[in-house]
This record gives C-alpha cells, structure tokens and sequence, in this order.
C-alpha cells in the first residue's frame, strides 16, 4: 500500500504569517505554486496554511490592499495535517471528508506537502485499486480458515483465529464502501458448521 511519505512533494516553501499577501502572492507566482506553508513561530507552535483561494476570496474579492493584508489574517491554522505513514486512499478520504485540496505533512517536523495532484499523478490507485486487492485477500483468507478448519477442526483456537483474520479483512472492506454487511463469511461458515460458532466465543 502506498502512503503519504511515497507520493509527498518534499519541496516545500513556506512564509512567515507576519508577511504580506503581497510577498505571498510573489512568492507563488514566481514558484508556481498554489499554496505556503505558513511557518511555526516556536516548536510548540502548530503550522498554518494560505492557499491561492484563500487569497482570491478573501483578499482580491474585497478590493483589499495584499500589501496591507498580512498572511496571519487569512490563513488556516492550525491546517489539517497528514501522518507520513497514512495510506494514500485514507489521504483521498480525508480530504473529500474536509474539502481540502492539499495539506502538509508533519511527524515532529514538516516533511512534505501532498496535494490531490499528487494522488492522481504519482499513487496506483488506478492500477491497483485497494477494494480490488481487499476482495483477492479475502478470498484466499477464507480458502485458509477453511483450510485450517478442516485440518484443526471447527472449534479450534486455529480456526477461529483464521476466520478472525477473515472477518478483519471484510471489516475493512466495509469500512472503505462505507457499507454494511449483513452476513459475514463465518456467518456462512457457521451454517453448514454450527458449532464452530462457540469456539469464537473469548472471555472478556
């Protein structure tokens, strides 16, 4: 699975919040760039973020001076931030669930920047798309618990630790089509198999 870290630009230019729109507006012309990453005043201090649509919106659209206008005015912060070690489809999800296009990325200290660019042009999701990769390693799973199962026996800790893994994977499928299923694989196991029902049930 590729993470955040893999397809993160690691170029990152930042302003201070004390600078003027003006400079921020300079500074992303000449980079060609769409967003600054607003710098931390001290090490405890959380960073910020000032994007081309925060500008247009809020600075061009009300014929405001960008040279009286300063970056820690406009910006967001603290910004929405990614931990390098996040899975690139959990990365696309944040940010359709917060309608942010771009966000740094941080772990102690800046590392990158990733961007919705990033994730079409430099992730597989399109070639390797996770519920397609989920639903193949579900199948063997279940071809394994049943495996094991026949191998064991039904009410085995080794079968009810397969089907475990089983019910982990089909819960993460879920999770990701944000669906529910109604029957589990073990739930169709259970009804040619009744008893391997009681073996999976643990002491709290």
């Amino acid at each position: 699975m590729m993470k955040a870290k893999d397809i993160m630009t690691t170029d990152v230019e930042t302003i201070r919040g004390s600078a003027t729109i003006a400079d921020a507006v300079k500074k992303m012309n000449d980079l060609s760039l769409r967003a600054l990453i607003v710098e931390r005043r001290h090490d405890q201090d959380a960073y910020g973020i000032i994007t081309e649509t925060d500008i247009v919106y809020q600075v061009a659209a009300y014929g405001k001076d960008p040279k009286q206008v300063r970056v820690y005015e406009i910006m967001t912060k603290p910004c929405i931030a990614v931990n390098p070690d996040l899975g690139v489809e959990y990365v696309a999800r944040l940010f359709a669930d917060t309608g942010i296009r771009r966000a740094p990325v941080i772990k102690d200290k800046l590392l990158g920047i990733i961007s919705i660019t990033d994730i079409l042009s430099k992730s597989d999701f399109a070639e390797k798309p996770k519920s397609v990769l989920l639903e193949k390693r579900i199948e063997v799973a279940i071809e394994e618990a049943r495996s094991i199962c026949a191998e064991k026996g039904v009410t085995s800790k080794d079968c009810a630790a397969a089907w475990d893994i089983v019910e982990e994977l089909q819960a993460e499928a879920a999770h990701q089509k944000a669906e529910r299923f109604d029957k589990t694989a073990f739930d169709e196991y259970c009804e040619d198999n009744p008893e391997a029902a009681e073996a999976r049930t643990y002491d709290i």
